[in-house]
């Protein structure tokens, strides 16, 4: 399966995790993320969050239905095929940074390159390019300890971008910072995404997801609506052929269909992370313990 229009489909997805009783994370959902959208996901914990952000980041496979990344059904893929397409097209911005703490921000930022298994020198030069934009051409030496919280999350910010992914994935990617820092690095998302980065950002912050194209509302594993923020919002509802519109645009109705029988099974963007969901995750996916950056050869 070949990259299509859409940079993830999600089809008729469930997640169901056995913990004793069962646990439905995720109850038949049908979302298509369109390439270079901004994408925002609001929704209480435990409402399926961080089990999309999960699927959509290649952690996890769903119990049932397909959830295509960049044109990949992660469910008929290998966990190492999972890691590599994890590691080459989906970039990941997480709330705590998740830096590794013995590298420096050009070593953190050209580490997933190693996925690629591109040249010291190439890697280093594509860091060094990413951090001048992000505003970090002066703190290429400083390890994560050394670095203000607005300048960590700009160090994660570029190395989620280093591999050129087709998905960068940012879960509270503000909620460890002050406003200005944040209005900061929300501007910074902007400019990547106007650059034709496709976003999917995770936030509980209102004003944060109204940077986004639309919003996506999910409730008990569900997508609850969808707003687009040219003009109203999109309800998903259950039962028939019901059809789903977007009011108080005086420029237009525009309308997406809703596939019977399952709240939430909606054929507009969305995507991502949860407190309570049981696949929650803090590590970094893209990097291992290891610092990988020390070999002799490279020395």
């Amino acid at each position: 399966m070949g990259p299509s229009d859409d940079a993830v489909t999600m089809t008729d997805v469930r997640k169901t995790y056995r913990v004793g009783e069962p646990v439905h994370a995720l109850d038949g959902v049908t979302l298509s993320i369109p390439r270079g959208s901004y994408t925002a996901i609001m929704g209480p914990s435990g409402s399926g969050k961080s089990t999309l952000m999960n699927l959509v980041g290649c952690l996890d496979t769903p119990t049932s239905g397909t959830v295509a990344v960049d044109g990949e059904d992660i469910s008929t893929l290998s966990e190492r095929e999972r890691t590599r397409l994890r590691g080459t097209r989906v970039g990941f911005v997480f709330q705590t940074f998740n830096l590794m703490p013995r590298l420096n921000a050009l070593e953190n930022v050209a580490l997933p390159q190693l996925f690629r298994s591109v040249g010291r020198t190439e890697r280093h030069d594509r860091a060094r390019n990413l951090l001048e934009r992000v505003g970090l051409g002066d703190r290429l030496d400083h390890l994560p300890n050394e670095l203000s919280g607005g300048q960590r999350q700009r160090v994660a910010l570029a190395r989620a971008l280093v591999n050129d992914p087709a998905i960068v994935l940012a879960d509270e990617p503000s909620g460890n910072l002050d406003t200005k820092t944040e209005a900061d690095v929300l501007d910074l998302f902007e400019e990547f995404h106007d650059a034709g980065t496709t976003l999917i950002v995770v936030t509980h912050e209102r004003h944060v997801a109204e940077r986004a194209d639309r919003i996506v509302h999910l409730l008990d594993g569900n997508v609850e609506r969808i707003e687009s923020l040219e003009g109203g919002s999109e309800k998903a509802s259950s039962g028939g052929d019901s059809r789903v519109e977007t009011k108080g645009s005086s420029e237009g109705v525009r309308s997406e269909m809703v596939d019977e029988g399952t709240a939430g099974r909606t054929s507009i963007n969305g995507v991502s992370s949860d407190d309570n969901d049981p696949t929650v995750s803090d590590h970094d996916p893209t990097a291992s313990q290891d610092d990988p950056t020390t070999s002799e050869e490279e020395r």
